[in-house]
């Protein structure tokens, strides 16, 4: 009983204790009271920050609404409007990341002079940083990313974001341009030389600081080469024309010249690539020169391929369960571009072969030839347009249309007294042979025409050949397909 006084008188003390330390922190005291009133407009500013440093996000956004619009000409409207879109942009749900955007965009329209614009611009590009898939998936995200860090580089080139703007743009870059190779690259295993090219060439132009660039340089040119070798088989298979062979000896020329500028490309712009030998070995072989690479470019190359940083195979396990893509191979170093040049189609690849082949200076034009008939010369100019008025030909015209007169008038049709002639029977057209007309074939002008009784002493048509109604469309194969079947 004793023992137990002291344990209640405890337990009491802590409850009281308790309830004054409650009753202190429901407590809350006026700060514009403590505060000048000249500056409320500070104080609002202040409380919605510490909102905002506590995620209480929709009393930050209520309170520098209230700033906002009771204090148009406060200074800390430029701030406050920057803080809104702060406050989205730490939600991090989808939706409040388009809201985020919309208001960052605002205030770069009303205060684009400030130096917050910079980093307002910064955050649009970081909101679709965030959110970008891996190269194996939807780019649009990554795409945005890209023009919006390009946006800032060019609009404020003066801002200290700069240069981390540049290396998120180089991040993106490796990205994107790993998502075109690995398209190439399918183009080229199934031996879609023209559209793996397409790619590979589009890839290097637009992201020359891509890790991967100098295989796609090769890739590109080896392609080439492979679409050169297989137009030379087909060209021993079908033995064509001279003029059929002559055409296609340029085309693969043209070819292997594409294939040697590529390879060139490659030593001279990434030279420590490990590429570079059997480059040179086939520019050996094709018996063309050999170009050396500039100390300033091998010096370019080296500095590019040591600030990569290669994962390690736990990382690379790691990283499928990721969902943001892995920039480890991203260069550090580099001027990454900031315009797009114009992407090189398959359709591209393939007209520049046929303007080869063909022997024309200007690829988007093309000679057409009129064929003659042989023994009849120039042909004649135009002839007026004929007249009512104009008089009969001639007899000895050969061209002159024969007039009807009764004697070579066809025969006016016999009219049958006892009413029309019954119908022919009907026959089943399924049950006709194949090749054998349905109707019967309207009577030549100025010939007698057809009685029922001619009509039905007709059985069948005589099959008509085949050769003889070939189609446009085959009549064009035998021309172009049948000298460049790759095409």
């Amino acid at each position: 009983m004793h023992h137990r006084r002291p344990t209640i008188f405890v337990v009491c003390a802590l409850f009281l204790f308790l309830g004054l330390i409650a009753c202190t922190s429901k407590h809350v005291t006026n700060p514009v009271a403590q505060v000048d009133s000249k500056q409320p407009d500070k104080v609002l500013f202040d409380r919605a920050m510490d909102a905002l440093k506590h995620n209480r996000y929709d009393v930050a956004r209520m309170t520098l609404q209230t700033l906002i619009n009771t204090y148009p000409d406060s200074e800390y409207v430029a701030r406050a409007m920057l803080a809104i879109g702060d406050s989205w942009y730490n939600e991090g749900e989808s939706a409040s990341l388009l809201q985020a955007q919309s208001e960052y965009r605002d205030f770069q329209i009303f205060f684009p002079n400030m130096p917050e614009a910079a980093e307002a611009q910064m955050k649009v590009a970081e909101i679709e940083y965030r959110q970008m898939e891996k190269p194996d998936r939807d780019y649009t995200h990554a795409k945005k990313a890209e023009d919006e860090y390009r946006a800032l580089i060019l609009k404020y080139p003066d801002s200290k974001l700069v240069p981390e703007a540049k290396q998120r743009l180089r991040d993106v870059e490796e990205i994107l341009g790993e998502r075109e190779f690995a398209i190439g690259h399918f183009y080229y295993l199934r031996e879609a030389y023209p559209a793996a090219i397409a790619r590979m060439e589009s890839l290097v132009d637009a992201y020359p600081l891509f890790s991967g660039a100098d295989e796609a340089l090769f890739l590109a040119g080896d392609s080439y080469q492979k679409d050169a070798t297989r137009i030379r088989i087909k060209v021993e298979a079908t033995n064509p024309n001279a003029a059929g062979r002559a055409s296609l000896e340029r085309m693969t020329s043209n070819f292997d010249e594409h294939a040697a500028e590529n390879y060139a490309r490659l030593l001279t712009r990434y030279p420590l690539s490990a590429r570079a030998g059997e480059a040179t070995q086939r520019l050996q072989a094709m018996n063309r020169p050999v170009p050396k690479a500039t100390p300033e470019a091998i010096a370019q190359n080296r500095a590019e391929r040591d600030s990569r940083t290669h994962p390690s195979t736990f990382e690379k396990a790691v990283d499928n369960f990721r969902h943001h893509p892995d920039t480890a191979l991203a260069s550090k170093v580099g001027e990454p571009p900031l315009s797009e040049p114009k992407p090189i189609g398959a359709p591209d690849i393939v007209r520049s072969a046929g303007t080869a082949a063909l022997g024309t200076a200007d690829p988007g034009k093309h000679t057409l030839s009129v064929e003659t008939t042989a023994g009849t010369g120039t042909p004649p100019a135009n002839e007026p347009a004929p007249r009512s008025d104009t008089p009969a030909a001639k007899p000895n015209d050969p061209n002159a249309i024969p007039e009807l007169t009764p004697t070579n008038a066809p025969p006016a049709p016999v009219v049958d007294p006892q009413g029309p002639a019954p119908a022919p029977p009907q026959v089943n057209d399924a049950a006709k042979p194949e090749g054998v007309s349905q109707t019967p074939p309207a009577p030549a002008s100025g010939s007698p025409a057809a009685t029922p009784a001619d009509a039905a002493g007709k059985t069948a048509a005589t099959p008509s050949d085949d050769s003889s109604q070939s189609t446009s469309k085959e009549k064009k194969k035998k021309g172009w397909h049948k000298l460049f079947p790759s095409f």
